[in-house]
């Protein structure tokens, strides 16, 4: 059970110890009734024992006579299971006893078969004894020896015995009522487990729930009463929480301040170069160009990735597509394009940052607005787990065969168009830093669909743009 759920293992263990508890619960009980009623059954064979040894007398003939006594009514009758026997013992050495010379009439013509007297008896003056009838029959026996005060009276030996069946069919009842009542008590003790366990682990079910609400950028601590076991891994984990944003935000503010310490310099190199010329000024201009392309590349990556790891982020996505469509429909105002956002959109919030997000569409709306002839489509759908965008234009399109060399960092499909080939490139690298991908496939308007997926949030967004732009 190593991987089993703490629900599972907590049910498992009390059921099973509860089995346990119950099994010897039932053997204790029953094993304590049947020395009951085997006690209660001697004590009543040894009251007809007693009243057995008030009524045996020696008549003068040398005949023993049984009197009246206060005698169960089975003893007169045959075979009932209640049975007397009065042996007679001969007190010279080495002579063998006359077994039945008195016997209660419930024997019929059976005699019980006794083992060889001992030389002394218990000081209650009776032994008890597990005997057989004729039939194999256990029988439970009380024994007691008897001298008469008459003279030449021979020493007697008075038994009675009762078949164990008196005590098996009270115990069977019993047995069976004893395992009915402990069956129900087992099944009311499950239930109460059952029960127990739910309400006892709801605050593990709250933490997770708040703990996912983290995650899913909905909450940026954990919120909550918790018990007391709970409360010190809460603010441990809030702590944590609070030590890991305060981290992320320092990552951030040094990857801004390096990127405003490098665009400086490179700004007067590229100012400088700007009014100078010859093939040096046009030289370091073209290397300046591609610095800032790269320092914007890799600080991009490193926001991202800190971005990752951070919690309680959630960016609503329609209302900064909306800004950004403005935007492109400004600078692409000479070519009249087209820009518009699916009708049908859905409301939904991307898991990570709001800069990157524009890093993102950015990129991807600027390179079909550069292929487009006059439209370009945006739409956002949840697929799965995922937030997905599709960006359509309608201009050439791309061969499949060409499609994976775009993402290529540096590849340009056709020098003619604007741009140093990263910026796909970056796409790709923020999607994958994210968790998600972007590919080129076949767009319905005819030319080349971009599809970017993205980690989706939970969280409800309240805003919604009104977003079908064009440039007119």
């Amino acid at each position: 059970m190593t991987g089993a759920s703490l629900r599972l293992r907590l049910l498992v263990g009390t059921l099973a110890w509860m089995a346990i508890a119950i099994a010897l619960a039932a053997w204790g009980l029953r094993s304590l009734f049947q020395e009951h009623i085997t006690q209660q059954l001697q004590a009543q064979l040894v009251m007809q024992l007693d009243h057995l040894s008030a009524a045996v007398d020696w008549e003068p003939g040398g005949k023993i006579s049984i009197g009246p006594m206060a005698a169960d009514a089975r003893l007169e009758q045959p075979l009932s299971g209640l049975y007397w026997q009065i042996d007679e013992l001969d007190p010279k050495v080495g002579k063998a006893p006359r077994a039945a010379v008195a016997r209660s009439r419930s024997l019929w013509d059976q005699v019980l078969t006794m083992p060889p007297p001992p030389t002394h008896y218990p000081e209650q003056g009776y032994r008890v004894l597990q005997l057989r009838d004729n039939q194999g029959g256990a029988l439970l026996a009380v024994v007691r020896p008897l001298e008469l005060p008459e003279e030449n009276a021979p020493r007697l030996r008075l038994v009675v015995a009762a078949d164990t069946s008196l005590i098996a069919e009270p115990l069977h009842r019993f047995t069976r009522l004893l395992w009915t009542a402990l069956g129900v008590l087992a099944v009311g003790l499950a239930v109460g487990v059952v029960l127990q366990l739910h309400y006892g682990l709801r605050p593990l079910a709250l933490l997770r729930r708040r703990l996912a609400a983290v995650r899913a950028g909905q909450a940026t601590r954990l919120e909550g009463s918790f018990p007391q076991e709970l409360q010190p891994l809460v603010v441990e984990f809030n702590h944590v929480l609070a030590e890991n944003a305060a981290m992320v935000q320092q990552a951030r503010a040094q990857a801004g301040n390096l990127a405003h310490a490098v665009h400086t310099p490179l700004t007067v190199l590229a100012n400088a170069a700007a009014e100078e010329g010859g093939a040096l000024a046009r030289l370091v201009g073209e290397q300046v160009a591609s610095a800032r392309r790269q320092v914007d590349y890799h600080l991009a990556r490193a926001r991202a990735a800190a971005a990752v790891r951070a919690t309680g982020l959630a960016t609503p996505v329609l209302k900064p597509l909306g800004a950004l469509l403005r935007t492109m429909a400004r600078l692409h105002a000479a070519r009249q394009l087209h820009f518009e956002l699916a009708p049908d959109a859905e409301d939904l919030a991307f898991r990570g940052e709001e800069q990157d997000l524009f890093e993102l569409l950015g990129n991807l709306i600027d390179n079909a607005a550069k292929w487009a002839r006059s439209r370009v489509r945006v739409d956002v759908r949840r697929e799965g787990g995922l937030l997905c965008f599709t960006v359509d234009d309608d201009g050439p399109g791309v061969p499949d065969s060409e499609r994976a060399r775009m993402f290529e960092r540096g590849v340009q499909l056709d020098e003619r168009r604007p741009g140093a080939g990263l910026g796909l490139d970056i796409v790709r690298t923020l999607a994958e830093t994210y968790g998600g991908s972007v590919e080129a496939l076949e767009s319905p308007l005819g030319g080349l669909r971009m599809r970017l997926c993205l980690p989706l949030t939970e969280l409800g967004v309240q805003i919604r743009s009104d977003v079908g732009l064009s440039n007119a």
